[in-house]
């Protein structure tokens, strides 16, 4: 038998399924989607694989390194994960086992340990090499495990030969990151059927005990038979009983619950609910469009579709955007459904996600709620995937594996026959294209959701106010619309998409900002720990009172953070409770519900924070927005930088006015004719979209084409563009050798928006093309052959299809 593995650590060009043979005493636990440790390359170092294919194919077998070991003793992962992972191979350019870690939770990852031990043999004079006989007389004066490693490590050579003539003893082991949680069982053996073992009275009632229920844990025996721990020890020690260790699986605790037939849908929503679930109840997969203003009421709509996939027998995946979004809605959906609601994401701990994962995995979840990841949760019969706010980027990763969770979800609905509806009141302009396109249902829901027995909220009143020269941060009109909210008890929202306190910090002398010295970025200050970081490596230094440069004391800052505004607000307002929501402030995994909820409560009448505040949430009592710097993002060099603040600003303009009160936004911009900030104050996608669609049209962007992005990183700047430079030939020549038309437009190299990040220079290529097979195959084969070149040594290459193209 031999078996196909991807093995870890290996490099995409260098990627491939690796055949090994598999020794006939474990030839039974050979099955795709098993974990295995393999020697690899030509010192046979061990590593761990995933074995992707199976054969039983002899031939040229002899001349195949075998297997080592087995790490699993049945598939990590089902025939549709392992469908997923060869799916995400071959679109976006990750090697297998990239692949095989995205779709399981790092908790259930291995670390790999290779143990070593002196063997009893001792060798004879002439029996090893001088550098091998030294090895072996400095291993065998040392105890410690740590040192005799590093010591074979320094001279791998001689450990080989020592390993090879058996006086060395190597073993391979894989721990899992995060111990299942077990209890301790205790069961009947065979030796006790044949009633030849003596018992206690106490051991024969515990005998009796686990004869009528098959097993026990040993706390339940104990207190069923009135017998102690020791008793069942005893019976273990004669035979009669054997200890085991039972995984076990923990639930949430129990909430209170909500009935679904208390939500009541208005008209326009019952016509989404009824258009939705005839698609479902098809069985065909499909795709549709929910297009609502903000406010519309769509999560009353997706319960309600949840409702009627569960009782149809099959299940449903909820994708959200961002982790601040996870508790409201899962508590939503808990208070629904139960503990049938699992979470995944992020910013659960290693052990609380391996949980989820395998209660979903044990088919104890019907409804999985989570970010991007949660795309792949290990869900059968699965009848809809529901995917809110459709249009962020955080859908999209910016590492290897670099996959779109629509494109997932896609592959998912296709596999099941399910039905995927996206849905936003900011759809991305590939979506709506494709909407009116015709290629995916659409439907819409453009009034505000009336609560029962309740008035229809109004959609807020927007004011643009230009601060062209005014040299202030708050305007008269957002100070007055704050001060009127507070002295009403009501609620407002301050949006400023940036964190840190000042933004940059410059030499008024050479003029020279003070920048991270592994990016070409400048530092951040933050006043809280009076430091100066960089908010992409991490970097970190003291605040400083002179330029690093220049040596001159004559700094100035500038720029404004989150954490500036909210002392600049508090002065203003002293007696205001003013509660900041920015990644300073949410490190905690229980940061978003603990500060939401307050919020929520009106324990603080102020919210200050970045994007993460901008979408999803819903406070009835907030009345007040307000848009700092709205214009800042519309120039970030990137072709989807209007539909982004567009996006931005009507999403956070929607969460006032969602209770009894009417709401109102204010918008402080330098740019206050641009057609983008009006239509975002107008809350008019409509019309933005035949802006940008025509503008796409004209210059050929997404979705009249895809972007591939060609990045190159290096630690020498010459080097990182000569190798950036031979891509584009490459890419050159090729596209002259295709026999079939593949169009492509090639744009550079060039430099990065941001030089230079984590002490790498940064240089890219940007192809307009179709993303299809063909386009895959080609410039997958240009990156594996460019792999083996001089110029490309030192030097990291990745390809990246409709990504980010803004850093």
């Amino acid at each position: 038998m031999t078996v196909q593995v991807g093995v870890s650590g290996t490099s995409f060009a260098f990627d491939r399924g690796y055949s090994y043979t598999v020794p006939d005493e474990l030839a039974h636990k050979a099955s795709v989607g098993v974990r295995v440790i393999v020697p690899f390359g030509r010192s046979d170092r061990r590593r761990v694989g995933i074995i992707v294919g199976v054969s039983r194919d002899a031939d040229e077998s002899d001349k195949l390194k075998a297997v080592s070991s087995f790490i699993d003793d049945s598939p990590v992962i089902g025939e549709e994960q392992m469908k997923l992972l060869l799916w995400l191979r071959e679109t976006v350019f990750c090697t297998y086992y990239e692949a095989f870690r995205t779709l399981i939770p790092p908790g259930l990852g291995v670390s790999f340990e290779q143990k070593y031990r002196l063997m009893q043999k001792k060798p004879k004079k002439g029996e090893l090499s001088d550098s091998a006989m030294g090895l072996y007389l400095s291993l065998s004066e040392t105890d410690d495990g740590t040192e005799l490693s590093v010591m074979i490590s320094n001279d791998r050579k001689s450990a080989d030969e020592l390993i090879e003539k058996g006086f060395l003893e190597e073993t391979d082991t894989a721990k899992q990151r995060v111990r299942d949680d077990t209890v301790s069982m205790v069961r009947l053996t065979e030796r006790y059927s044949d009633k030849n073992i003596k018992l206690t009275p106490k051991q024969r009632i515990a005998a009796e005990t686990l004869e009528r229920e098959g097993c026990a844990s040993v706390r339940e025996l104990c207190y069923m038979c009135g017998c102690t721990a020791q008793v069942i020890k005893n019976m273990v020690k004669s035979g009669a009983a054997e200890f085991f260790e039972y995984e076990v699986i923990k639930t949430p605790e129990a909430v209170e619950r909500d009935s679904i037939d208390d939500i009541t849908l208005s008209a326009c929503q019952q016509k989404v609910f009824d258009g939705v679930s005839v698609m479902i109840s098809q069985g065909k997969p499909a795709s549709a469009l929910l297009f609502g203003v903000t406010g519309s009421g769509k999560t009353p709509v997706f319960a309600k579709l949840i409702d009627h996939t569960l009782k149809s027998g099959k299940n449903v995946i909820m994708l959200i955007p961002e982790i601040s979004l996870t508790p409201q809605t899962l508590n939503r959906f808990r208070r629904l459904f139960g503990e049938t609601v699992a979470v995944l994401h992020s910013g659960l701990s290693l052990s609380m996600r391996s949980n989820e994962y395998k209660r979903v995995r044990s088919g104890q979840c019907r409804i999985v709620v989570g970010t991007r990841s949660a795309v792949f949760a290990p869900l059968d019969n699965i009848g809809l995937i529901i995917m809110d706010e459709e249009g962020e980027r955080s859908y999209k990763s910016e590492s290897s594996p670099r996959y779109h969770a629509k494109d997932a979800a896609v592959q998912r609905c296709m596999h099941h026959n399910a039905v995927l509806l996206t849905a936003s009141a900011t759809p991305s302009i590939e979506s709506f294209y494709s909407a009116q396109s015709g290629r995916t249902r659409l439907f819409e829901m453009p009034e505000r959701y009336a609560p029962k027995n309740g008035e229809r909220p109004s959609m807020p009143v927007t004011q643009i106010i230009d601060m062209t020269g005014s040299g202030r941060i708050f305007s008269d009109e957002l100070i007055n619309g704050i001060r009127e909210n507070l002295a009403r008890g009501e609620q407002s929202i301050l949006l400023l998409n940036r964190r840190g306190y000042h933004t940059i910090i410059s030499c008024c002398d050479c003029r020279e900002p003070v920048s991270c010295p592994n990016c070409s970025i400048p530092l951040t200050y933050h006043k809280v720990n009076n430091r100066l970081i960089c908010h992409y490596c991490g970097f970190g230094t003291d605040n400083t009172d002179c330029c690093p440069k220049c040596g001159s004391s004559n700094l100035r800052l500038s720029g404004m953070g989150t954490q500036r505004l909210e002392d600049e607000i508090s002065e203003f307002f002293p007696d205001a409770r003013i509660l900041r929501m920015d990644a300073d402030t949410t490190y905690s995994r229980y940061a978003y519900d603990k500060r939401f909820t307050q919020f929520g409560n009106g324990e603080y009448d102020i919210m200050v924070g970045t994007q993460m505040i901008a979408k999803g949430l819903d406070f009835p009592n907030v009345t007040l927005v307000g848009v700092l710097n709205a214009d800042k993002s519309l120039f970030s060099g990137d072709f989807r930088s209007y539909e982004r603040t567009f996006s931005l600003i009507t999403q956070v303009v929607g969460r006032s006015g969602r209770g009894n009160s009417r709401g109102r936004a204010i918008i402080q911009t330098f740019a206050p004719d641009h057609y983008v900030i009006n239509l975002a104050a107008q809350q008019d996608y409509k019309a933005f979209y035949e802006q940008e669609i025509a503008m796409r049209r004209a210059l050929i962007y997404p979705p009249f084409c895809d972007i591939c992005t060609v990045g190159f990183s290096g630690e020498d700047d010459e080097k990182t563009s000569l190798a950036a430079e031979c891509f584009a030939e490459h890419i050159a020549e090729g596209v002259k050798s295709v026999s079939e038309k593949m169009p492509v437009r090639v744009l550079g190299p060039s430099k990065c928006i941001f030089e230079k990040i984590n002490g790498k220079f940064r240089y890219r290529i940007i192809i307009k093309c179709r993303n299809n097979a063909l386009f895959r195959s080609f410039i997958g084969g240009i990156r594996t052959d460019t792999a083996h070149l001089a110029q490309f040594r030192g030097i990291t290459v990745y390809i990246d299809m409709n990504g980010d193209i803004s850093l």
